[in-house]
């Protein structure tokens, strides 16, 4: 099994569920509340430890009540976290969740110290991406940060996934050293500079290979998600569930897609394997909490990949269609 590097955020999340959003200026009633471990970066990062993959996480907290409690579970947990930096005199990254009966989600974030994870740290521990494979990254630390990632690991033949949430521009520079681009259709609206109701999903697509990036995976929601590259484009649908809290959906897949790369699978098994492990994280409340482990997603798959696998194939050089 090859080694997962994940680099990027931490936060403490505080999530309230409610029946509906408030609307400016109104005061509503929370069902009911709960305080988790979120951020984009510990989550894929504990994601991907869960289902099996040999992770190590980089992270930037405070030296707080937040940060002492994360670094705690973290350990606990056993992920390893070896090269994360600690701040004196700075909050931990926080995120306020608001999740209405649908599942739906609103979502307020303070970076903290995330803000503070730099280049310069990275210099620092550049021999821990000497030992990783395949380095996993989403857009909640600086951007400099990512493209300083990206330019050492592209140097050291590293394979880069890249989660770009929350939704930003990225410039050629770093889009040409990225193998794997992982986007919603919001993200991949804002990159391309272009509406998928304009001009369709494989215009977006074929537009995001055209800037330079190896690999395509848009993610649809309930709608499954679509891969693409100048070799193969796979539909893959949704399983079909409960929707409690969409919250961490996105970033589940993202670390049960490196899991399965790392393992050697093919793209259409580790699509199916992402798939359903964030599937099942949508049926639970807050992101950590709700990501399963392998054995419950392998569960999952042995009763319900079959009715997936009627609704949809794969072939080269194909469009699929689900």
């Amino acid at each position: 099994m090859r080694k997962i590097l994940v680099i990027g955020s931490s936060n403490t999340d505080l999530i309230a569920k409610v029946k509906k959003f408030p609307a400016a200026g109104e005061t509503i009633e929370g069902i009911s509340f709960l305080q988790a471990m979120g951020g984009k970066g510990a989550n894929q990062a504990m994601a991907a430890h869960r289902l099996g993959g040999n992770v190590n996480f980089i992270t930037c907290l405070g030296n707080d009540l937040y940060g002492k409690n994360s670094l705690k579970y973290y350990k606990k947990e056993g992920l390893q976290t070896e090269g994360s930096l600690i701040i004196q005199n700075e909050i931990s990254g926080t995120a306020l969740i608001l999740v209405n009966k649908f599942g739906e989600n609103l979502i307020v974030i303070t970076p903290g110290a995330n803000k503070l994870l730099t280049p310069e740290h990275i210099t620092n521990v550049s021999k821990i991406i000497d030992k990783a494979d395949i380095i996993l990254l989403q857009m909640e630390i600086p951007y400099e940060t990512i493209l300083h990632i990206c330019e050492i690991a592209k140097k050291k033949k590293k394979k880069i996934i890249l989660n770009a949430a929350p939704a930003r521009k990225l410039s050629t520079g770093l889009i040409s050293k990225i193998d794997i681009l992982v986007v919603n259709e919001t993200e991949a609206e804002t990159i391309t500079n272009r509406k998928i109701a304009d001009d369709g999903l494989n215009v977006i697509i074929n537009s995001l290979i055209d800037l330079g990036v190896n690999t395509v995976i848009l993610t649809l929601g309930e709608d499954g998600c679509i891969l693409k590259n100048k070799e193969v484009q796979i539909s893959l649908p949704a399983f079909k569930v409960d929707v409690k809290d969409t919250t961490g959906a996105g970033d589940t897949f993202c670390g049960a897609l490196a899991v399965g790369l790392s393992n050697g699978s093919e793209l259409a098994m580790t699509l199916e394997f992402a798939t359903a492990a964030s599937a099942i994280c949508v049926t639970r409340m807050g992101a950590q909490p709700s990501i399963p482990n392998e054995k419950e997603v392998n569960s999952f798959l042995k009763d319900n990949i079959q009715s997936l696998r009627n609704k949809t194939f794969s072939k080269k050089n194909n469009i699929i269609n689900s």
